[in-house]
């Protein structure tokens, strides 16, 4: 969501942020499940849908036979700044464990890559602490 779509330079640094956190989540050894676009299509209603609906996300997750799922969205509204937010949801009971919003200022990618991280020190630390 922003003020101002398809400048290119924020498309790119945009579409950056998905590879960084399953790079992040892999290196905290956590295994990636790859849902197709299709799907993803499929499962969507419309913007923002599966954000607004774990219920959905977590069907969306137990498809394609993951434990967990992240479901991001992007909110700019600004040139400034930038807030990423992502649910994690259990696929099991559809709940969401985790909601968190992180602020990226500035367009460098450097800040997008921190707050990557962030967001995975986040998750990182909402997974440790759920029961095996």
């Amino acid at each position: 969501m922003t003020l101002a779509p398809n400048i290119p330079i924020e498309v790119e640094r945009t579409a950056s942020i998905k590879p960084l956190l399953e790079q992040q989540l892999r290196d905290s050894h956590y295994q990636i499940v790859a849902i197709t676009t299709t799907d993803q299509q499929h499962a969507n209603s419309g913007v923002g849908y599966l954000f607004d609906h774990n219920d959905v996300a977590a069907h969306l997750g137990q498809q394609n036979g993951a434990d967990f799922i992240i479901v991001g969205r992007l909110h700019k509204p600004s040139f400034l700044f930038a807030y990423l937010m992502v649910h994690l949801i259990e696929v099991k009971t559809g709940r969401l464990i985790g909601n968190y919003v992180t602020e990226a200022k500035g367009p460098q990618r450097k800040m997008t890559a921190k707050a990557v991280e962030s967001l995975r020190v986040k998750i990182n630390l909402t997974l440790q602490k759920r029961p095996d």
